[in-house]
């Protein structure tokens, strides 16, 4: 097992920003044109391949975890969803010009890394009660060794606090010096998704923090399986 890398902390506390996102009329047609807009950057940008989506159910209370290898890891998991999910995102993202105000009228659950930012957290958990399904990278980052890293265990924790089940979701090829470096060649990098069986965490242990570490762990073990062994980083074990 390698050795665990610090995780990034935000600078930025704006609770203000953190909410679950209403699912009004306008929000559920801009999330409609963000999915078609996905689709397409998908297709002009990458050579998209799939398989086990059958998976997905069309409603929740569903988590689905993701590794994080690079920028194209959203367009290229959104373009093979047939629906809009909800997704947690780091608030930095906010100030990021035209995306973060686009991130936000699309309705991020915006969350602070690495802070005890329990508005984000209690936002998801009203999300899983209102039967959504909602993305998060347990990994808490796009991946500095294009390996799995350690995980984080929000995950854990907002799966055995709602009780919803987990999808996990395997994307490989999205790393950054790939798909920038074949853009540069006008060429689409090969970039293929795959989504697991959906499963539930193992009966709480005793203590939280024990408990997390065992959720987590289960999670960072369910995407290893889905990926090659070149990616299983701090998992190859």
């Amino acid at each position: 097992m390698t050795e665990p890398l610090s995780k990034p902390v935000s600078e930025v506390w704006r609770p203000a920003l953190v909410r679950l996102p209403e699912i009004t009329r306008v929000r559920r047609a801009f999330r409609a044109f963000a999915l078609g807009l996905m689709k397409l950057i998908a297709k002009i940008c990458l050579n998209v391949t799939s398989e086990g989506m059958e998976n997905l159910p069309s409603k929740g209370p569903l988590l689905v975890v993701i590794n994080h290898l690079g920028d194209s890891d959203v367009p290229a998991l959104i373009s093979t969803f047939p629906f809009p999910p909800d997704a947690l995102g780091k608030i930095e993202l906010y100030d990021v010009p035209i995306l973060g105000k686009l991130m936000d009228w699309y309705g991020i659950i915006w969350l602070h890394r690495g802070q005890a930012d329990t508005r984000a957290l209690r936002a998801a958990l009203k999300g899983f009660a209102e039967g959504r399904i909602i993305v998060i990278a347990p990994e808490g980052r796009y991946s500095l060794t294009g390996a799995l890293e350690e995980g984080t265990g929000g995950a854990a924790f907002l799966a055995y606090k709602s009780g919803a089940a987990i999808l996990p979701i395997a994307i490989t090829g999205t790393e950054n010096e790939n798909v920038y470096g074949q853009m540069k060649r006008f060429r689409r990098a090969r970039v293929h998704v795959k989504a697991g069986k959906i499963f539930r965490l193992n009966e709480q242990v005793e203590g939280r923090h024990e408990t997390v570490t065992q959720g987590t762990h289960q999670i960072m073990q369910e995407l290893a399986s889905l990926l090659p062994e070149k990616y299983h980083g701090a998992y190859s074990s």
